[in-house]
């Protein structure tokens, strides 16, 4: 009763109710361009690209970030991992370049400079992109006997298409964001993460059907199967929300007839401040073995062991650039430096510590411990879906035990609903939870 009542409340609120009916609206324009299959191309020519990316660790990636449209060869093939790429560069440029770091400081009007510059480079990466999107079609339809005319105008249209695409893709991202709920980017590539999960459960669960014997022990594991995967996504929520409250106290001051300050207030850091760049940073350079292992490697050769996703020496190098990438990106991010200055301009103190150096080194102190549990975790949500092929779960069904798309899925509900309640709570309504708050990322990527 109190789930209906809920959703009474959110209808009841036109706002909210508007921004929800836009949000199915757009998401719903975007499902459909998925299945637009790009000109000149037969779709019944397309089975030998589905199993080209369903057994291709980055390829998947891309098929499942983009719902399906990549192994359909749409005209959204191509999807929002461009826009996703362009903004990693701009950020990692921000820490390094002071013109970037200047843009970052001077608030909505650098944030839009920032914004501008990396609409530019996602139109550069998707003239890069296009081509070899297109000449990677075309080599798997001529290996499954079809043909693909691919002439060079022929592909310059194609890649203009693929490019239009992507950055109509971006322009409903950013309608999502303006007019609908939560943020718009993130929400498209959860679309595209869940769209691919009906089809994973409904084939794991009949791979698991009894057999002819009779045996029933295949529906038990398919059982034991949801249920780890509801225990993992426990673990990833709390993963997301979970923070180390730092107190700090703020000195009383009085101006004019009024006083300020005088409350104590927290700092919550992160245990994950990194959210899901580690990972990120992780598969591009344990993709560069696959990549390589694909020129002629022999099945002995360290390149090659390296390339199986599935084996031990993959998951053990990979883990370890997740634990170690966590602990470059927080340092980046995180400055206790920047923290303790703000503290001090505000008349705030951590209680027991003296402000200034002692502040930085207590605070850099905090983020060491808590990083390190976080990114061990991080490492082990990451390598999941290895353990889970393991086990003899599906490809597919297997992506959803970890990696970077439970992470995504997570992150972008928790925003999602707290965006909701917020909007319950400011017309006075119960919020979503009976106790306590939703909480949403913080901190950390948007992704």
């Amino acid at each position: 009763m109190r789930f209906v009542q809920t959703l009474k409340n959110i209808w009841t609120i036109e706002e909210l109710r508007k921004r929800l009916l836009v949000t199915f609206l757009l998401v719903f324009i975007y499902r459909v361009g998925c299945y637009i299959v790009l000109p000149g191309i037969n779709p019944s020519d397309l089975d030998a690209l589905a199993k080209f990316t369903s057994g291709s660790g980055l390829m998947q990636l891309l098929d499942m970030f983009s719902g399906g449209a990549f192994s359909q060869a749409s005209v959204f093939a191509l999807g929002i991992m461009p826009y996703i790429t362009a903004s990693i560069v701009i950020q990692l440029l921000g820490m390094v370049l002071p013109s970037f770091q200047k843009m970052q400081r001077e608030g909505e009007s650098g944030r839009q400079k920032l914004n501008q510059y990396t609409r530019y480079l996602t139109v550069l990466i998707l003239l890069m992109q296009g081509p070899a999107y297109l000449a990677n079609l075309r080599a798997q339809v001529l290996q499954a006997g079809g043909n693909i005319e691919m002439g060079f105008w022929t592909g310059a249209y194609l890649t203009i298409i693929l490019a239009a695409g992507s950055m109509f893709i971006m322009w409903l991202g950013e309608r999502i964001t303006d007019r609908g709920v939560g943020n718009g980017i993130s929400f498209i590539i959860l679309v595209g993460i869940i769209a691919r999960l009906p089809q994973a459960l409904s084939f794991e669960f009949i791979n698991r059907m009894p057999d002819s014997s009779g045996s029933a022990g295949g529906l038990v594991m398919f059982l034991v199967e949801l249920i780890l995967l509801f225990a993992v996504t426990v673990g990833a929520v709390l993963l997301v929300q979970g923070t180390r409250k730092v107190p700090v106290q703020y000195a009383k001051r009085v101006v004019g007839n009024r006083q300020y300050g005088g409350a104590r207030q927290y700092i919550p850091l992160k245990v994950n401040a990194a959210g899901v760049m580690p990972i990120i940073f992780a598969q591009a350079i344990m993709f560069i073995p696959i990549t390589l292992s694909g020129f002629g490697q022999h099945e002995n050769s360290i390149l090659y062991k390296f390339s199986d996703i599935n084996g031990l020496a993959y998951n053990i190098v990979y883990f370890i650039l997740i634990v170690a990438f966590t602990y470059f990106y927080t340092a980046v991010t995180v400055r206790p430096a920047q923290m303790a200055e703000d503290m001090k301009r505000n008349n705030g103190f951590i209680p027991g510590v003296k402000p200034g150096k002692k502040t930085v080194e207590y605070l850099d102190s905090i983020m060491s411990r808590i990083t390190l549990p976080g990114s061990v975790f991080l490492g082990f949500v990451a390598i999941m879906p290895a353990f889970a092929r393991l086990f003899g779960v599906s490809q597919n069904f297997a992506q959803f035990f970890g990696g970077t798309s439970l992470l995504i899925l997570v992150g972008v509900v928790l925003d999602t609903l707290q965006q909701i309640e917020s909007h319950l709570m400011m017309h006075h309504y119960d919020g979503l939870m009976k106790d306590g708050k939703i909480k949403g990322r913080t901190t950390g990527s948007a992704y």
